[in-house]
């Protein structure tokens, strides 16, 4: 696999990360309300999916903020909705685990792959905290990561950058911005596309890829 390295750190940092409070750990962690069983197990494998569909280096980093509660939550893969896994013509294979019947789908993963699909393997994509930061009384709430949170996952990422060695970074909304800056990474910007950013986002990102003279891969 070529992003063996990234696999490796996963399962040594990731899959086995201490609990900690107001984070919910889609590869280790699971709830007899929501989760179907093994569904630790199966995101573990949806995201060693994620990871095998790499046949080339990709040259574009894009680092998101963290799992969201529709999205990587269940899916185990940053930016990716149960849906689109489930989807004959998505490039990433992979099974639900959620206890619906029909497998969640994500406002912004839906909008993340409108834009990016056609460059896909070209550009790899990573959460600046690797876990669903939720609120106490609701654990599928959404919830801004604490600078703290953020801080504890700065070697991570570190770790995750020099795996992949890309030739760009871009920061996807100011967490990921201050995570970069934090480690000393040269980044570009990128307005999130939640709460209104869609339009920017795409701007952005298609102006990183036009000067990167990525070509389109379908």
């Amino acid at each position: 696999m070529l992003l063996e390295r990234v696999w490796n750190i996963a399962k040594e940092q990731i899959f086995t990360f201490p609990d900690q409070e107001g984070l919910f750990n889609p590869y280790k962690d699971r709830t007899d309300s929501y989760d179907i069983p093994a569904a630790d197990r199966i995101r573990q494998e949806n995201f060693r999916q994620y990871l095998a569909s790499y046949t080339e280096r990709p040259r574009l980093f894009l680092l998101a903020e963290a799992p969201g509660p529709w999205g990587c939550r269940f899916s185990g893969v940053p930016l990716v909705s149960e849906s689109q896994l489930v989807d004959p013509a998505f490039p990433i294979e992979g099974h639900p685990t959620s206890l619906e019947e029909k497998p969640h789908s994500e406002y912004t993963a839906k909008i993340y792959w409108r834009v990016l699909g056609d460059w896909f393997p070209q550009y790899f994509t990573w959460n600046t905290v690797p876990f669903h930061p939720y609120k106490p009384e609701n654990m599928l709430s959404i919830r801004n990561p604490r600078n703290s949170e953020v801080v504890s996952f700065l070697p991570l990422i570190e770790e995750v950058l020099d795996a992949v060695s890309p030739e760009r970074v871009l920061a996807i909304g100011r967490k990921a911005e201050y995570a970069l800056q934090k480690i000393g990474r040269t980044c570009t910007y990128i307005r999130h596309p939640s709460q209104g950013g869609a339009k920017k986002f795409e701007e952005g990102v298609l102006q990183v890829i036009k000067e990167m003279n990525l070509e389109r891969t379908k």
